[in-house]
């Protein structure tokens, strides 16, 4: 029960973490992205994050120069998140 209310609190929490982060928190720094660090080329998802992150606030010309794959990508991610979200509550009102 406790496992599932501390993921309903972090699945909660995660879209008011990135509203309040500024549109350019992920802007900067250092890619994780493996194919740019062990092969230097870019993949179909490089951006991705800068790119939801600009369409969260609402920059979506940024956004889709970063990634132009985002409109399809962050619909997708709002669907699992609902997903999760309800699924997890309706297993604590269960308990």
């Amino acid at each position: 029960k406790y496992i599932n209310f501390l993921y309903l609190s972090g699945l909660i929490a995660l879209p008011i973490v990135l509203v309040l982060l500024p549109a350019s928190f992920f802007d900067t720094g250092q890619s994780l992205c493996l194919s740019q660090l062990i092969l230097h080329q870019e993949c179909p998802g490089c951006g991705i994050t800068r790119a939801v992150q600009h369409c969260i606030h609402f920059d979506f010309e940024i956004a889709w120069n970063y990634n132009k794959l985002v409109f399809l990508v962050l619909p997708v991610l709002i669907y699992i998140w609902t997903t999760q979200l309800v699924t997890t509550y309706k297993k604590i009102k269960k308990l």
